[in-house]
């Protein structure tokens, strides 16, 4: 997983309230490998029309948002289903980090196993930046995860809270199986231990693909 410490990037504004995950992603595009690049149905429905065409007003398709890896959102952005293909999306389009006032719970949790980054900042800190990026668009902000700071181009910042333990896995570039490898020390300590109590429980000599065997 990517680490994040600090990013400066074009930012984007997504006006609406309770982005749902199936706007992330509608379900139909689910059963396609990840493999084929899951940024091309991130906001499929509405950043596309009927045939296929690029709607202008969708923000993600003016020029100067095309590249945005920050999202700058309403409440309850990534409310709705549990899937973490609304969060692998986002990735896969770039996106880091997305701030607004609240979140989906589920949507929550999947963001930091794929290494984005959730900033919740108060309403009118939100209103505040997007209003600000619609103002000037194609500005940046700088995210910096150590300090837990959001900061506009004219050195405005706002300050934002986050769970100690999912601001290291983030800086960190630690997802759930990265946390289990800090533990191998322990767990194979544990199995010395087992293994010496209880031999007779052992696996060792038996051979899995048999179906059978005698335990030693």
């Amino acid at each position: 997983m990517e680490r994040f410490t600090t990013l400066t990037a074009v930012a984007a504004p997504i006006d609406q309230p309770n982005v749902d995950t199936d706007q992330l992603i509608p379900a139909r595009f689910m059963r396609k490998p990840r493999s084929v690049g899951y940024q091309r149905f991130l906001f499929h429905d509405q950043r596309f029309d009927g045939d296929g065409g690029e709607r202008p007003d969708f923000p993600l398709n003016r020029p100067e948002w095309r590249e945005a890896r920050i999202l700058v959102a309403e409440r309850n952005f990534g409310c709705g289903s549990s899937r973490e293909a609304a969060v692998y999306a986002l990735v896969d389009a770039g996106i880091r980090c997305v701030v607004a006032p609240s979140f989906g719970d589920i949507f929550f949790n999947n963001a930091v196993e794929n290494g984005l980054l959730l900033v919740a900042l108060e309403e009118a800190a939100t209103a505040e930046l997007r209003r600000r990026l619609h103002d000037r668009p194609g500005q940046t902000l700088t995210v910096d995860l150590p300090a837990q700071t959001v900061t506009a181009e004219d050195g405005t910042t706002w300050s934002f809270e986050i769970d100690a333990a999912r601001k290291r896995r983030l800086a960190e570039g630690l997802d759930a199986i990265g946390l289990t490898r800090e533990l191998l020390p322990e767990i194979d300590a544990f199995e010395a231990r087992r293994a010496a109590a209880e031999p007779w429980a052992a696996l060792d000599g038996i051979d899995p693909a048999a179906g059978t065997g005698e335990r030693p």
